[in-house]
């Protein structure tokens, strides 16, 4: 790969290829990621200066530690840690298009996707597998549907998922924020509520935020369920669920309200530890 888009590594020429990919093909750039850091640092390339269309299947770790300037599309499937340690760049994930099978219905990818991630994309047009997202910590991702265990230990980010998740969702989760469709309004019954809140999506930036998401998935992957959610939004919008850290809800209000001060008055808090 390095060698096939150097006119982009040198003269930030934009670049875009069509490859065939198997499933021995494993950490697919990382190393591609690892020599744009090492010329550019970590603002890497401007966005989409490097777009790589795979089709096929998609070893372990593809797009692992992803760097910003690199897109990769893969039709077909992918297998355990998609997008592992990715601190940006934007990575698309679809079902070939002669398949039968409803995306939504249907795992395309394998478990611990996006772990320990820090920035960047994902769009995936189908369900992925177990601890999904765990200790992602920037990443914005939308999936079709998830396993078990997911977001654990996230610390930031933003998740949305338009299908089910599985049981134990967001256990240790300190931070980021995540949005459920919750068809059977069962949510609440898989997720681990010992961190976090349930809260509808009433405010209108994140009204906003989500269907922005949702319009840049279908943008990305053409999903039939994100068309369908889009096309009725308004009977949609109240099956998600906004899933809010406590601390971190908490985190966010003491920073707004240091950017607006109430000059007249001062918090009974801030006079004991600010004296």
């Amino acid at each position: 790969l390095i060698k096939l888009v150097k006119p982009a590594l040198e003269k930030k020429k934009p670049i875009e290829l069509n490859l065939t990919l198997r499933n021995t093909h494993r950490s697919v750039g990382a190393r591609l990621s690892g020599e744009i850091v090492k010329r550019y640092g970590a603002p890497g390339l401007p966005d989409d200066t490097i777009k790589i269309n795979f089709k096929g299947s998609a070893g372990q770790s593809f797009g692992a530690f992803l760097s910003p300037g690199i897109s990769i599309k893969v039709e077909g499937d992918a297998n355990d840690y998609l997008g592992k340690g990715m601190s940006g760049g934007k990575i698309i994930l679809v079902p070939p298009k002669k398949s039968a099978f409803p995306p939504h219905e249907n795992t395309i990818c394998g478990n611990v996707v996006l772990y320990g991630a820090t920035g960047g994309e994902v769009y995936i047009n189908g369900k992925a597998g177990e601890r999904f997202a765990i200790r992602n910590s920037g990443a914005k991702i939308v999936v079709e549907g998830i396993g078990d265990h997911g977001c654990e230990y996230m610390t930031g980010g933003i998740i949305v998922c338009l299908g089910s998740t599985g049981k134990n969702f967001a256990a240790g989760m300190s931070g980021g924020i995540a949005y459920i469709r919750d068809q059977t309004q069962l949510f609440d019954t898989k997720c681990n509520l010992d961190m976090v809140d349930l809260e509808s999506v009433w405010h209108e930036n994140d009204k906003l935020f989500l269907r922005s998401m949702i319009e840049r998935h279908y943008s990305f992957t053409k999903s039939p369920l994100a068309l369908e959610i889009l096309a009725k939004w308004e009977s949609n919008l109240p099956m998600f669920v906004k899933v809010m850290p406590i601390d971190y809800r908490k985190s966010l209000e003491r920073m707004k309200l240091s950017e607006y001060p109430d000059f007249e008055t001062v918090a009974v808090t801030e006079e004991v530890f600010n004296g």
